[in-house]
C-alpha cells in the first residue's frame, strides 16, 4: 500500500506542533457543561417514548428512508413535520434538511447568483462560508456584530448588486452573543436587501415556547430565510429552512445537499415532531434554562471573570494560546466538569477560549463549584 500523501502528513504534523490536533472524544461521566443539549431532551425518556408511540400510532415500521426525498424517501412524516414547524415559527413554509450544515451549504450554494453580493458576519458558521464557495455570488465579511460596518458595506455595494444578502446568526456558536437584529432588519428594509438569520443556538432557548429570537423580537416576517436546527436544544437531528413557499420550492429543486442525499429516516422526523410538542407542553423547561443562565451571570460577577457578554446558553472566556486553553480545560475535566477548549484555527489565533454551555438541569451548586475551580485554574495556570 502506498504511504499517506506527504502534504497531508505535513499538515497533521503542523497541527501537532501547534498543539491544535483535534480528535473526537467520548462524553464520559462528567457534569455536562459542553453539549448543546440545552433543554436536556437528547437523553429524555419522554421524548424517546413519545416518538416511538407516534410511529406505532401511524403504523410506521420502516427503519430507513430508502432514498432521497425526490425518489422514494419522502414519507408521510415529512409533510406533518414541515407543517408543524412552519406553524410553530409563524412561517409560510418550511423545508427539512438532514443537518444544519446541509441546510446552510444548500442555501448559500444555490440561492445567491452571479451578480448578487452576500455580506456576512466575520464570525459566521463555517457551513455558510462553505456554501458561498460553491456560489456564483461575490461575498464580503463585516466586523462581528458591527452594524456600522455592515451599513458601510451596504452603502458601498448596493448599487452593484442585483440582489444583496445580509447574513448573521441570532446567537453565535463561539461567543454566545447576539447582533442588533432589529437594526439589521431596518438596514435590510431600507436598502431592499434580503436578510438571512441562522437561529441554531436560539431555538429552545429564547421565547416562551422556545421559538427563537426572531419571534421573541417580532421580526420573523422581516427576514428572507431563517435556518433552524434540531440537534441543539431540541435534542434530536436535522434542520429546516423557513421562508416563503417559493423559496422552499426553489431549494427542493436546486439545493444539491437536499436533492442528492438520502432522506432522514421516519424515526428522526417523529423525534422532531415530538420534541416540538414537548416544548409546547413544557414551557417551564425553557424558564428553568433562563434561570440557570441568570445564575451563571451572577457567578461571573461574583468571580469577576472577563466572560464575553452573552445572555444565551453559551458562555465563553478567552484564554489565549492553544496550550493554555487545553491545560485549563483539562484541569476542569479532572475536577469533574465537562468543559471544552475551542482552539485555533476554529477561532482566530489569540482568541482561543473555554466554551461553557448551560442546561436547564445544571444546578446552582454545580455552577458555583465550576466557577470556583475555573477562577483558581486561571489564577495559577
Amino acid at each position: 500500500m502506498e504511504s499517506f500523501p506527504k502534504s497531508l502528513t505535513e499538515k497533521l504534523q503542523q497541527c501537532e506542533a501547534e498543539n491544535a490536533l483535534r480528535t473526537p472524544g467520548s462524553p464520559g461521566q462528567l457534569i455536562d457543561f459542553s453539549s448543546n443539549d440545552y433543554l436536556g431532551l437528547a437523553g429524555s425518556e419522554e421524548l424517546f417514548i413519545t416518538a416511538h408511540e407516534l410511529l406505532l400510532g401511524m403504523g410506521v415500521r420502516q427503519n430507513g428512508a430508502t432514498g432521497s426525498r425526490l425518489i422514494s424517501g419522502n414519507h408521510a412524516l415529512y409533510d406533518d413535520a414541515e407543517k408543524a414547524i412552519a406553524e410553530y415559527h409563524e412561517a409560510e413554509s418550511a423545508l427539512v434538511f438532514n443537518s444544519g450544515y446541509d441546510a446552510n451549504v444548500g442555501f448559500f450554494s444555490c440561492v445567491p447568483q452571479k451578480g448578487d453580493i452576500v455580506l456576512y458576519d466575520e464570525a459566521i458558521h463555517a457551513s455558510v462560508r462553505d456554501g458561498l464557495k460553491l456560489s456564483g455570488a461575490a461575498s464580503f465579511k463585516f466586523a462581528h456584530n458591527d452594524k456600522e460596518a455592515l451599513y458601510r458595506l451596504v452603502e458601498r455595494h448596493r448599487s452593484k448588486a442585483q440582489e444583496l444578502y445580509i447574513v448573521t446568526e441570532s446567537v453565535f456558536s463561539m461567543d454566545g452573543d447576539t447582533p442588533n437584529l432589529e437594526a439589521f432588519a431596518d438596514i435590510a428594509q431600507r436598502y431592499k436587501c434580503r436578510l438571512v438569520v441562522d437561529e441554531a443556538h436560539a431555538i429552545g432557548v429564547f421565547g416562551r415556547r422556545g421559538q427563537g429570537l426572531l419571534q421573541d423580537y417580532g421580526l420573523q416576517q422581516r427576514v428572507f430565510a431563517t435556518v433552524i436546527t434540531f440537534g441543539k436544544a431540541l435534542g434530536c437531528h436535522g434542520a429546516a429552512i423557513l421562508g416563503s413557499k417559493e423559496l422552499t420550492t426553489y431549494l427542493a429543486n436546486f439545493a444539491r445537499s437536499f436533492v442528492f442525499t438520502t432522506a432522514l429516516p421516519p424515526h428522526s422526523l417523529a423525534a422532531i415532531i415530538s420534541s416540538y410538542n414537548l416544548m409546547r407542553m413544557h414551557p417551564e423547561n425553557i424558564a428553568a434554562l433562563q434561570q440557570v443562565i441568570a445564575q451563571f451571570k451572577n457567578e461571573v460577577e461574583r468571580c469577576r471573570l472577563p466572560f464575553i457578554i452573552s445572555f444565551s446558553a453559551i458562555q465563553c472566556i478567552v484564554v489565549p494560546g492553544n496550550e493554555r486553553a487545553r491545560r485549563i480545560a483539562a484541569l476542569l475535566q479532572r475536577a469533574g466538569f465537562s468543559v471544552k477548549a475551542i482552539l485555533s484555527p476554529t477561532v482566530p489565533a489569540g482568541q482561543e477560549r473555554l466554551r461553557i454551555c448551560l442546561h436547564n438541569f445544571n444546578t446552582t451548586r454545580q455552577i458555583s463549584a465550576l466557577m470556583d475551580t475555573l477562577t483558581n485554574a486561571l489564577r495559577y495556570s
